[in-house]
């Protein structure tokens, strides 16, 4: 899991946060308006929508934008997005899957097939990278909540599959269906969770060096620029002399 969290990180380390905070703010809005409009507009009775606020929340979106995107989802306006997965491999062979949300496909697929291209990368087919990852509930605290083994109990105690605990913060893991369930018995327990949200954790990893790791970041820069893309996962390892080069 090195991957996933150090590539937190990285982004951090880049000052993209604050860059990119309009975009996120659309990007977190757009799923807050396709979860509403896929269930009921109360995200008391509609675990992703609950989900996906609670997610905007902690990357501290505004109360009236989400409250504006619950309300599109319920106007006759509302774009109808479709969700793709799409599955590739980025420089040195790290495997990649790109999350969108779409009003128009074609345009899409184009626009990530042309930047898997121009960075280095090449987009396959659905399942073709797929294989190695596990989809997964991972809820993130501040280290500030508590010791790794006070952390451990309240997961055991809420259903959770494991912990990763550094003095960055804690994760805690769950099977993708039980993440509400999971996530609000933590809630009670812990207090206001730091993120909320469903991963795709690697199974396998492919270790790169400074100028993998470079070129990687890159693309995936670039992936997450695109605005009908959502997420963006590799399962790149790096030591830390790596990350430090960086």
């Amino acid at each position: 899991m090195a991957g996933h969290s150090k590539w937190a990180n990285i982004q951090h380390r880049k000052g993209r946060q604050d860059a990119a905070r309009s975009k996120l703010f659309s990007k977190l809005a757009k799923e807050i308006t396709v979860a509403a409009k896929m269930g009921d507009p109360d995200p008391d009775k509609n675990p992703r929508l609950r989900l996906a606020v609670k997610e905007a929340k902690s990357q501290s979106v505004p109360k009236d934008v989400i409250e504006r995107a619950i309300k599109k989802s319920m106007g006759g306006d509302a774009e109808n997005y479709d969700e793709i997965r799409y599955e590739g491999y980025g420089p040195n062979g790290v495997a990649v899957i790109v999350e969108a949300m779409t009003d128009n496909r074609n345009r899409t697929a184009s626009n990530v097939r042309s930047t898997f291209s121009k960075n280095g990368g090449n987009l396959g087919e659905t399942g073709s990278v797929g294989f190695m990852f596990d989809r997964k509930g991972a809820v993130s605290y501040p280290a500030s909540v508590g010791d790794a083994d006070t952390v451990m109990m309240a997961a055991i105690e809420a259903g959770a599959d494991d912990v990763e605990s550094s003095e960055d913060g804690h994760i805690i893991y769950c099977a993708d269906t039980d993440l509400n369930e999971v996530s609000t018995a933590l809630e009670a327990e812990l207090g206001e969770s730091d993120s909320t949200k469903l991963i795709w954790m690697p199974s396998t990893t492919t270790e790169l060096d400074a100028d993998g790791l470079r070129a990687l970041m890159k693309l995936v820069d670039a992936l997450e620029d695109d605005d009908d893309v959502q997420n963006v996962t590799t399962n790149f390892e790096a030591s830390d002399e790596v990350m430090a080069q960086l």
